[in-house]
């Protein structure tokens, strides 16, 4: 058994700091981040499946504004606040002539349920391996513990990426990303590309 009187504070205070030190350096391992993701390159692309079986891949929205928003957990509070938030102003984003897509490790079949029991009005896409959320530095991985954090990016008309949130507050984040999307000329004539 191990008792405090063999050890002096200083010893005790240096392993509560390793230990402090080793989970930072354990956490920064886990959380899959991209880290040649940057704002003005290119936004990787992916094949995905949403609510109702279709398939969209970013290729197919080249020449439109994106907005890609990762969430841990369909019909959660956050997440539900979040994609009731974006629903409530699709019609502001469809105006703008930006696509919405949500993204996280849920099944096809939760989204589909999530989707209907809000009535979200855009594609919610299943990445069950999490390779889309770690190509955007979005995916966190502890052993079965996997879920994609709450990330989002805008992608402009030309595939590039043109702002990354890497800290959401779901209640505010839409009415920020169409600030930012007006900010960035979405929905100009011209297209509005930076």
């Amino acid at each position: 058994m191990l008792h405090t009187e063999f050890f002096g504070p200083a010893v005790w205070r240096h392993a509560a700091l390793a230990s402090c030190a080793g989970l930072g350096l354990m956490f920064s391992l886990f959380t899959a981040r991209a880290a040649e993701l940057a704002v003005g390159g290119p936004a990787p692309d992916f094949r995905l499946t949403d609510q109702n079986g279709a398939v969209h891949s970013l290729a197919d929205y080249r020449g439109r504004w994106v907005v890609l928003y990762f969430y841990p957990k369909d019909d959660t509070p956050g997440c539900t606040t979040e994609a009731c938030a974006f629903r409530d102003d699709v019609r502001q984003l469809r105006q703008m002539q930006v696509v919405l897509l949500g993204i996280s490790l849920d099944s096809v079949d939760s989204h589909r349920k999530f989707a209907e029991k809000y009535g979200l009005p855009f594609p919610l896409l299943a990445d069950p391996d999490g390779a889309v959320a770690k190509s955007y530095g979005a995916l966190f991985s502890l052993g079965p513990l996997r879920y994609a954090r709450r990330h989002s990016f805008i992608v402009d008309p030309q595939g590039r990426v043109a702002r990354i949130y890497r800290s959401v507050n779901p209640g505010g984040h839409s009415d920020e990303v169409i600030s930012d999307l007006a900010a960035l000329g979405a929905g100009d004539r011209e297209g509005g590309a930076p």
